[in-house]
């Protein structure tokens, strides 16, 4: 694993630009001083895209998603981001919670989404999925999805009233623990279907950021350290 992480059926869009940090690149977090940090200018520039044209959601793990027609640099109160316009990176952070990166090549549009148990939950993936149509016109059954990393189905344990809220198929009961193991991948997959995509264009790529110590892991190590996906159009 190198300093960034592609789906390889997300590679092959050529009009796409996308990649995932590790910590060889350091902590893709927010400071108070500077939206665009060093670590986050070095992953921008290493993908040949303007650090000064670039957006953030806020990523407060709820459903809402934000049109990108200009760079906006922080767009508070959003979980997902959109855009049809070359050039334009679109940017959140993770630790362990999972990107889901939505691309229309016949439509050039892209979404990101940040999607942890709260968002899935709220069908942040599948609002992605809307908002790409209601504002370019993409059909579902173009989009090509790329899912992940982070935490996998193995590790990440939850309480019961977390556990309740998801359909049968994705939670099952812990070994002797008392608690829950929750599969987000797959509730993300799941929901991407639904919302009508091909299932042959959903890619969930397995990597799991606790076993996985090139990857930020709150549950691993709750340091505050971030990676970040990063998506854009040539």
């Amino acid at each position: 694993m190198g300093d960034l992480i592609q789906h390889p059926a997300l590679a092959a869009q050529p009009r796409l630009i996308h990649a995932f940090s590790t910590l060889a690149l350091g902590s893709m977090r927010r400071t108070a001083e500077s939206l665009v940090t060093p670590e986050r200018a070095a992953l921008l520039a290493q993908l040949g895209l303007d650090a000064g044209r670039l957006s953030v959601a806020g990523a407060v793990h709820g459903a809402d998603v934000a049109r990108i027609d200009e760079a906006q640099g922080a767009v508070e109160g959003v979980d997902a981001l959109v855009t049809d316009q070359p050039g334009l990176p679109l940017l959140a952070t993770f630790a362990d919670c999972y990107p889901v990166v939505l691309y229309d090549p016949v439509r050039v549009a892209v979404g990101l989404a940040h999607a942890g148990w709260r968002g899935t939950r709220a069908g942040v993936a599948a609002n992605t999925v809307a908002a790409l149509s209601r504002e370019y016109g993409s059909r579902p059954e173009d989009l090509v999805a790329g899912i992940g990393p982070g935490i996998c189905g193995r590790c990440y344990e939850v309480g019961k009233e977390v556990a309740t809220q998801f359909a049968d198929g994705v939670v099952r009961p812990g070994a002797g623990t008392g608690k829950y193991l929750l599969d987000l991948a797959e509730a993300n997959r799941r929901q991407l279907l639904e919302a009508g995509l091909d299932p042959a264009h959903v890619h969930v790529l397995d990597a799991c950021t606790k076993e996985s110590p090139e990857l930020p892991s709150h549950r691993r190590r709750p340091d505050g350290i971030r990676a970040a996906c990063v998506v854009a159009l040539r």
